[in-house]
């Protein structure tokens, strides 16, 4: 076996929004780091995520770093929720502002990393076939970065052009004059339809489940608001870093019980929200998560703006969800609902008579056949433990695999206990997915970077989580997640969109108390973990 060409302090795989800060966060330290990233150019989820309407949902001023008070002053947002081109423009405005590409390796896929216990380092193999040592392994890989493909029956015979809308050609689809079978109707299915079916000659949406969706009212930003925001950029930082989510410290979430509102006060509330748009919708009472018959509340406001929204009754019907509001991702949309009312989209619904298999010439579902030029799979992502797997990770006795074969298993969402040196960055176990991901990411490598430093400064070469404090903490995430609703319904957040995935509720409630946690750990010298 041939000996590693390159030696750094860390190995860093992805250079999306969690890898970029990463990188920059070692090197202010003094560190040496190499960046592996698959695709040709930096972004993460912003680079492959290109479908027709992909934007944020969290609003663009604070879906940006914070670690650079000249960077957030300098960099100018243009809507209150940022498209894709935009995110990514400003993911690339950031490698070039702080020289990140002279240490990231674009076109390069990580093939394994095997952990040497006599040296305390890995090494990390890739498809061009150099080998790169390292003391820490960091995976950036992104919670919504490994697609999620169903393997319907005939998928490979169609004869059209077929998407996924987490792998969008660069050069965008034009379905002017066609027929398109959309698949899913998650976030990106939510986004994406109403513009396709602007151009399309027919849209036929294939339907499991219904989802909530509440609106955007995005708009232009004004610069008085930027001017505002600028003003006062530090404080709405840390009052972020304060919340539960991570954002939103500027449309407070209410303190009181929806079960001690009156129902006038219940209608006023929810009307506020819905006409302010965004996910602050579901922060308007403080129990809707965590009590029944207060989600039923926020739940049937909005089945009423669908039924009033979408004219054929039916179809209506068809569009409005039954489960608990809020244990799946709530969608942020623009006209979703009243895209039902064009003529040219019909909705299928495939929760009681699934999809039996593609054709060469399109869909079939209940022996009736869905002739269409395209299909778009709107069918989502292996989430949090996807891209991770695919490393082929290997400690000293055990893989990732192996360790996280009833499930992933962590200890603060950024060590797995087998895996020594090795830390993740928005890992199960950790807020990540229920925050706003930059504040997650952020708080997750200023944590990675000041553990490195500390060993460095007193001389330790291995860290470890230990299986105890692993397992408690897994016992933790689980006892959380019971305490609400989130696990009430089959959603990705517990792996149900993936057939074969063991279930588990994966990401952590509560970024606020999450961080103090973690601060905690490091304080009494990284309790939990084993260290050499």
């Amino acid at each position: 076996m041939s000996e590693p060409r390159q030696s750094v302090d860390a190995v860093i795989i992805g250079a999306g929004f969690a890898g970029m800060y990463m990188l920059h966060a070692l090197r202010e330290q003094g560190f040496t780091a190499q960046v592996f990233e698959v695709a040709d150019d930096v972004g993460g989820t912003w680079y492959w995520n290109r479908y027709p309407g992909a934007r944020c949902d969290v609003e663009s001023l604070e879906y940006s770093y914070s670690f650079s008070p000249e960077l957030e002053q300098e960099w100018e947002w243009t809507e209150r929720y940022a498209t894709q081109p935009e995110i990514l423009r400003y993911a690339q405005h950031v490698a070039d502002r702080f020289d990140l590409r002279r240490d990231i390796r674009f076109n390069t896929r990580v093939q394994s990393a095997d952990f040497d216990d006599t040296t305390t380092r890995w090494t990390v193999a890739t498809d061009d076939g150099s080998r790169t040592s390292a003391q820490f392994l960091i995976m950036a890989v992104g919670c919504l970065s490994s697609t999620n493909l169903p393997n319907f029956p005939g998928r490979d015979t169609f004869a059209g052009a077929s998407y996924h809308t987490g792998t969008w050609p660069h050069e965008g689809v034009d379905f002017t004059g066609k027929r398109v079978a959309v698949i899913g109707t998650g976030s990106s299915a939510v986004q994406s339809i109403p513009i396709i079916a602007q151009q399309a000659q027919h849209v036929t949406v294939f339907q499991r489940t219904p989802t909530y969706a509440v609106p955007a009212h995005n708009r232009p930003l004004a610069a008085a608001e930027v001017a505002e925001v600028k003003a006062h950029y530090r404080e709405l930082r840390a009052a972020n870093r304060l919340t539960m989510v991570g954002y939103g410290a500027r449309s407070p979430r209410g303190e009181t019980n929806a079960s001690d509102a009156s129902p006038a006060e219940l209608e006023a509330e929810y009307e506020r929200r819905w006409a302010a748009g965004g996910l602050s919708y579901l922060g308007g009472y403080a129990d809707l998560l965590l009590n029944k018959d207060s989600n039923e509340t926020a739940a049937e406001f909005i089945r009423r703006q669908i039924r009033a929204t979408v004219n054929d009754p039916a179809v209506a019907e068809l569009l409005t969800p039954t489960n608990v509001v809020g244990c799946k991702r709530l969608c942020v949309d623009t006209g979703y609902y009243a895209t039902f009312n064009r003529p040219n989209v019909s909705l299928v619904d495939v929760s009681q008579q699934p999809i039996e298999e593609i054709t060469p010439r399109g869909v079939r579902v209940a022996g009736v056949d869905y002739e269409v030029d395209c299909i778009v799979y709107a069918t989502g992502f292996d989430a949090m433990t996807g891209s991770l797997l695919k490393i082929n990770a290997n400690g000293p006795e055990i893989s990732l695999q192996q360790a996280w074969e009833a499930g992933p298993r962590t200890y603060l969402g950024l060590s797995v206990h087998g895996l020594p040196n090795m830390f993740t960055i928005s890992g199960p176990g950790s807020p990540s997915v229920l925050t706003n991901m930059i504040t997650s990411i952020e708080q997750h490598v200023e944590w990675i970077r000041d553990c490195v430093v500390a060993m460095r400064d007193k001389g330790l070469h291995r860290i470890e989580a230990t299986e105890q404090a692993q397992d408690e903490w897994v016992d933790y995430v689980n006892m959380v997640a019971d305490m609400t609703l989130f696990p009430t319904c089959n959603s990705w957040y517990l792996g149900a969109n993936v057939p074969g995935k063991p279930r588990v509720f994966m990401p952590l409630l509560g970024f606020a108390p999450y961080e103090e946690q973690c601060k905690q750990v490091a304080a009494d010298g990284y309790r939990g973990f084993a260290l050499v």
